[in-house]
């Protein structure tokens, strides 16, 4: 996946959401009513697209590493939400013994569940989630140290420049994080994964050091964890009208 194309997609994505607010907003009526001993407002329902900030974060200071993750979920009902996301990477496994360079695409599909009890009209989120996740990429295995323990000759180099492509992975992954709203229809968020790689393709004589999306593996475990913080904008779609009792 191309970097400046997912760039152009995402700030285009960015200019749909205002306009679509904008037009909301025009459209809307007061979102609060209050009736005899019941308050009734407007329950927004739609679209929250976002961008993991540390990815970009880490791209900035780390010359290793490339990275660009866009996110995205439908709130389906009440607590639940279908939840995605899509992401390139590139990194640099840059060791004593090896530099090898792993470069792909991923993409990550599933569910959250919202665990919190919102006040009237906030939509915060304290979320528990699964993910399955698949990726596409190479790696490059570009030189590597021969091991001795022989002190009077010096280490053995090789320079290959090997490619292993077409390479394929999948996870199942679960999330917790929490979303706030910070202002208007923008949320800042943070959150955990915990993994478990299900399939891999194979290398001859080469083990696959890095996954897109699953990130660094190893040879004695399948498990992976990761983390990641995010801002994002809500498209109101539609909205439905709720009913809360006020103690007098």
């Amino acid at each position: 996946m191309n970097l400046k194309l997912t760039y152009t997609y995402f700030i285009s994505s960015i200019l749909l959401c205002f306009g679509m607010h904008s037009f909301a907003q025009e459209n809307s009526t007061d979102e609060y009513e209050q009736v005899s001993d019941s308050i009734f407002f407007k329950d927004k329902y739609g679209l929250n697209i976002g961008l993991d900030l540390s990815r970009i974060g880490q791209s900035s200071w780390d010359s290793d590493y490339q990275g660009l993750e866009i996110s995205a979920d439908y709130r389906y009902s009440e607590d639940l939400y279908i939840a995605a996301e899509l992401g390139n990477e590139t990194s640099t496994f840059n060791e004593q013994n090896i530099i090898n360079e792993t470069d792909g695409s991923y993409i990550k599909l599933g569910v959250n569940y919202n665990v919190y009890d919102n006040w009237i009209g906030m939509q915060n989120l304290i979320y528990v989630g699964v993910r399955y996740g698949f990726a596409s990429y190479s790696q490059n295995l570009q030189s590597y140290r021969i091991y001795t323990t022989d002190d009077y000759f010096p280490s053995d180099i090789r320079d290959v420049d090997v490619s292993f492509s077409n390479l394929t992975a999948s996870w199942i992954e679960l999330q917790a994080g929490l979303r706030v709203n910070i202002f208007d229809n923008f949320y800042l968020g943070a959150h955990v994964q915990l993994k478990n790689m299900v399939s891999v393709s194979e290398i001859n004589n080469f083990d696959n050091l890095y996954v897109p999306g699953f990130r660094r593996t190893f040879d004695n475990s399948s498990i992976g964890a990761g983390w990641g913080y995010s801002i994002s904008y809500l498209i109101p779609i539609y909205s439905k009208t709720k009913t809360q009792a006020v103690d007098n």
